[in-house]
């Protein structure tokens, strides 16, 4: 692959790495606890949360809302990192074609995640929920912290598959998969802060979460088969003809 289409390749992996942080944050294990998450490392009552917010008890939200994604982030990046830094050892050992082996390794293993996260596959080993827990003697931004720690090091049914297809991800492309993480981390904070300001707008996609799920695990589907046919070059070639003709009318 040419630079510019290994540049288009990683850019396309960012934007369905965003896509994948923000289907983590919107799924049946995460979205329908948020308030109560927020409950705990605030230390504000759920039905004062969900009532109406005065400036400071938002402010207080925020706040706490950005120590807790900054945990989430240093469990997230860390494994991106290991997970890059792996796939580039493995690709040493291996000669030939390895980048293209990986590629499909992580082709399978996202389709496969992709058909449990749309609810067309049963795996019961990955149905169990694990978590490390920390326990908050007070409210405190170290403590919030650390609980944010605690729930990326952990392994929920909704976010485990998809974050594990984020890091199949970043091994098949050592030295640019960090920033597939990073952009990961980037699609869950995102509706995480806008849904802590707004909190009472979770109602509504709650009930839509399903139908999220298996537009998402179509979306990993899709993904999967693309890398493990190989197609990337000739779509990241596409995409780059299109933005080429693209600006080549607008200057004729």
């Amino acid at each position: 692959m040419g630079g510019i289409e290994t540049d288009t390749f990683l850019l396309v992996g960012m934007v369905l790495a965003l896509g994948a942080g923000a289907l983590s944050f919107l799924s049946p294990c995460v979205l329908p606890i948020f308030p109560a998450y927020l409950s705990y490392i605030t230390g504000i009552s759920v039905k004062e949360l969900q009532g109406t917010q005065r400036g400071k008890i938002r402010g207080k939200l925020l706040t706490h809302s950005f120590f807790f994604l900054l945990g989430v982030s240093l469990v997230f990046i860390s494994l991106g990192v290991g997970a890059s830094f792996l796939g580039q050892w493995i690709q040493q050992l291996l000669s030939g074609n390895s980048g293209l082996f990986i590629q499909r390794i992580a082709g399978i293993f996202i389709i496969v995640m992709g058909l449990f996260v749309a609810g067309w596959l049963q795996i019961n080993f990955l149905m169990k929920e694990k978590r490390m827990q920390y326990r908050k003697s007070n409210v405190s931004y170290a403590g919030t912290f650390f609980v944010g720690t605690g729930f990326a090091a952990g392994w929920t049914p909704c976010i485990g598959p998809i974050f594990g297809s984020i890091l199949f991800l970043a091994a098949s492309q050592p030295g640019q998969g960090i920033f597939y993480t990073i952009m990961y981390v980037i699609g869950f904070a995102i509706p995480f802060l806008l849904l802590t300001f707004f909190l009472g707008s979770t109602k509504w996609i709650v009930k839509k979460s399903d139908v999220i799920m298996k537009t998402g695990g179509i979306i990993m589907i899709v993904m999967g088969i693309i890398l493990f046919t190989g197609q990337m070059p000739r779509i990241t070639q596409f995409l780059l003809d299109l933005v080429e003709d693209t600006w080549l009318s607008r200057l004729g």
